[in-house]
């Protein structure tokens, strides 16, 4: 980890998407196919309004696996937010018909940094792609395509189902028995994987949230970033509640 003291912020690492200059609006044509990290901003501005300080990992640095054991070497946690399809060969399905663009190099960088944060016990929040990844990283399956879950006709932030949480779980704490979310994605949990627990369930039966069994891992399959109560969504606050507990841990353990 970064020489650090008790006072300073946790540096929480977002990951992106890759996209091209003509994908940009305004960009020149000769860039075209040139190369861009892009990233939401709602997810920094949330950790940065929960005490933490954001920073954007880029893309393409190398090799997948050694590039992530920088990153996790330079951060206190990850927030893999959300994004396009995961593609169905991490997992072992066949595409379906409604698949929609997979992006496998985000799938690459992203296992990549599962597996360092697991090696060092990092905290993990994974929000609606993020919670996918999380899943199939650990041997979990995925529902390709929700066609009656997800609301795109109104406000991001517009709540549009309700979610229960299972008694005795980190989600519980945070949130209570039911929450009001929104809903904006295009895959969902199919089989949990081994080590995890779904722990929030909306109305329909779909998997709105996981933990992990012993790894300070927490996923959510709505938008929290999004939602107008964000400057108050507890996960941003647990993230950087739990980097700077094992922080203080790991600083008294050194004094010792």
């Amino acid at each position: 980890m970064l020489p650090s003291d008790s006072s300073r912020r946790p540096v929480i690492g977002l990951s992106g998407r890759r996209r091209y200059g003509r994908d940009l609006v305004g960009s020149p044509p000769n860039l075209a196919d040139q190369p861009a990290d892009v990233y939401m901003s709602y997810y920094a501005q949330a950790v940065h309004e929960a005490g933490g300080f954001p920073v954007h990992i880029p893309f393409g640095l190398g090799d997948p696996q050694e590039f992530a054991a920088d990153v996790v070497a330079m951060v206190d946690g990850l927030l893999i937010p959300g994004g396009a399809d995961i593609s169905p060969d991490l997992y072992g399905a066949t595409p379906d018909p409604d698949l929609e663009a997979v992006e496998p190099e985000r799938d690459r960088q992203e296992t990549a940094l599962f597996d360092a944060a697991a090696a060092a016990g990092m905290p993990v929040l994974g929000i609606c792609r993020g919670i996918q990844m999380m899943n199939v990283h650990a041997g979990g399956t995925l529902v390709q395509h929700v066609p009656t879950h997800a609301r795109f006709d109104g406000r991001p932030g517009t709540p549009v189902h309700r979610v229960e949480f299972a008694p005795d779980s980190t989600a519980a704490r945070l949130f209570g028995t039911v929450r009001e979310v929104n809903s904006l994605h295009h895959q969902a949990i199919a089989q949990v994987a081994p080590g995890f627990r779904p722990t929030g369930f909306a109305q329909d039966g779909t998997i709105e949230a996981i933990e992990h069994d012993t790894l300070p891992w927490f996923g959510v399959q709505w938008h929290p970033e999004m939602m107008d109560c964000r400057s108050q969504e507890p996960v941003f606050s647990w993230l950087v509640d739990v980097t700077i507990g094992l922080r203080n841990q790991r600083l008294a353990a050194h004094q010792e």
